[in-house]
């Protein structure tokens, strides 16, 4: 009767964990270059033979990999990422990668995020702009020109976030590793005047939060249950 309370508890420990990500998907239905985040669960076998008691791991999180749709803005400091990449930006916890590429210019001429930290170059350095020289042209590898002239390139990355990643605010996450510059990649690039939406489908993140909504409640009556034979057993055991 134990075994059967630690099983449920398990499952309850993993649905509470798919609500807290459905919700955070569901959360950023709207903001640009957020990808969803996904759970995996898998069995954690205790005990051999006919006593062996299957329960439910603390589940690992993953990035997903889907594309968001690319939404037109016009606007000449606004990039999006075609192919598996990513922007670099400089924040107070290091580099960081982003898919949000709306961005500034500062008076000094520093190319900035949407939370204004430095956004970098192929090299890892803050990108720098001619401040008096106008919106600047990019190019599909990320190269900028002012006035026809090469001022340098806005930076693409790529990484692998691995398990149980770290986001950095919305949409950002901390690589685990130092990110590589996208090199000799026909595949990926970036489009001006463009921003990339959340990859998250509102309908479907919705329908699996009335799903797993309803697992935990049932869980949580199978946990009462028990309960309530364990205090029956108990009282029995205790008028002999």
């Amino acid at each position: 009767m134990q075994n059967s309370l630690y099983v449920a508890l398990s499952a309850q420990v993993a649905q509470e964990k798919r609500l807290n990500t459905i919700a955070d998907n569901v959360a950023n239905a709207s903001t640009v270059g957020f990808r969803a985040t996904g759970v995996k669960f898998e069995d954690v076998v205790s005990g051999l033979g006919s006593k062996s008691v299957s329960f439910a791991s603390a589940g690992d999180t993953y990035l997903s990999t889907q594309h968001g749709g690319m939404r037109e803005t016009g606007n000449p400091f606004d990039f999006a990422i075609r192919g598996d990449a990513w922007f670099g930006i400089d924040t107070p916890a290091g580099t960081v990668m982003t898919r949000d590429g709306r961005f500034t210019i500062t008076q000094d001429g520093q190319l900035v995020s949407v939370e204004g930290y430095p956004v970098l170059d192929a090299g890892g350095a803050p990108m720098q702009l001619d401040p008096r020289a106008g919106p600047p042209t990019a190019g599909a590898d990320g190269s900028l020109r002012q006035d026809g002239r090469l001022i340098g390139a806005i930076g693409l990355y790529e990484f692998n976030p691995g398990a149980n990643f770290v986001r950095y605010g919305n949409s950002g996450v901390v690589p685990p590793t130092t990110p590589e510059p996208v090199v000799d990649r026909m595949e990926a690039g970036m489009v001006q005047g463009f921003v990339e939406e959340s990859n998250v489908n509102p309908i479907k993140e919705m329908t699996k939060l009335i799903m797993v909504q309803r697992a935990f409640e049932n869980t949580a009556a199978l946990i009462r249950q028990t309960d309530a034979s364990f205090s029956d057993a108990i009282k029995t055991l205790g008028s002999k």
